[in-house]
């Protein structure tokens, strides 16, 4: 009798979505391990150790520890869910952008540049107001919201003069009129599985800078988008989120790869949690099926 599946679980700090997931994995009797990137290592001449888990979920919070390690997991043949392609183009906004514009997918008007001048002259180009956002950003940080050419200057300016990689690339994109929210649809394999309003009376709706979750009915357009949306970046377990312009209709906006879920697991009364797992033990299976073939 074949053993069971041993799942791996890559995090640092436990959020409340790893305790849901970790419950989960008991409940079902699975072996399970935690791999805290804070503690763990990889030694490049030697894979054995990892190779003991049929799958291995992408938990962090970090992206670079996150996109590294699944450069050496996935490069060692050990299947992740997320997968390194995916963690990649979602990760960067960028990217992101490009993979949905390969796609023929709707989404903000959005200019990139490489130097101060040149991103003034693309916010002129656009036209006021224009959100500026970090390539590379999580939970609605950095974003900034720029009126008129004088904050344009200054907020370039000081993303200059910060001198970083993740600020030297300037993404720049329309400010779209929000009807006071946005909405976060969750796509586990090929299917929209919740779907979630963020309401807030600010123009950043995400749930980690204070908005609200109310529930929102998966239409077909929605699960048509949100799946061709989460097809363009390769699939896996991810977080779409859609805004609705009043003439346009949903425009994708970003993809999160790591997604939080406190907000839509209890607003919606769907498991996703229950719904991971078992996209990560199908993973797991293929990889089995493959193994033994």
């Amino acid at each position: 009798m074949r053993p069971k599946e041993k799942v791996g679980v890559l995090c640092s700090r436990v959020r409340i979505e790893e305790k849901y997931i970790f419950a989960v994995l008991e409940q079902r009797g699975i072996d399970y391990e935690r791999l805290d990137e804070r503690h763990i290592f990889f030694d490049m001449q030697d894979p054995r150790y990892y190779h003991q888990y049929d799958v291995i979920l992408d938990r962090s919070i970090s992206y670079t520890n996150g996109l590294n390690s699944l450069r050496v997991l996935n490069a060692w043949g050990i299947p992740t869910v997320n997968s390194l392609e995916v963690a990649t183009i979602c990760g960067d906004k960028l990217a992101t952008t490009a993979a949905l514009a390969a796609a023929g997918l709707p989404q903000p008007h959005t200019l990139v540049a490489f130097s101060t001048d040149s991103a003034l002259d693309a916010i002129e180009n656009i036209g006021y107001p224009v959100v500026i956002k970090p390539v590379v950003g999580s939970w609605g940080r950095l974003l900034a919201k720029v009126n008129d050419r004088e904050a344009a200057e200054a907020v370039l300016e000081h993303k200059a003069k910060l001198g970083s990689v993740q600020h030297s690339v300037f993404y720049i994109q329309e400010y779209i009129p929000k009807p006071g929210r946005d909405i976060r649809a969750i796509v586990i394999g090929d299917k929209t599985v919740a779907a979630i309003y963020r309401k807030s009376d600010h123009w950043i709706t995400n749930t980690a800078r204070g908005g609200a979750g109310e529930p929102c009915p998966i239409t077909p357009a929605l699960d048509e988008l949100s799946v061709k949306a989460a097809q363009a970046v390769g699939s896996g377990i991810l977080a779409i989120d859609v805004l609705e312009h009043p003439e346009r209709g949903y425009l994708v906006n970003e993809i999160n790869h790591t997604m939080e879920f406190h907000t839509a697991m209890p607003t919606t009364g769907i498991d996703i949690p229950g719904l991971i797992v078992d996209h990560i033990l199908k993973i797991a299976q293929e990889k089995r099926e493959v193994i033994h073939d």
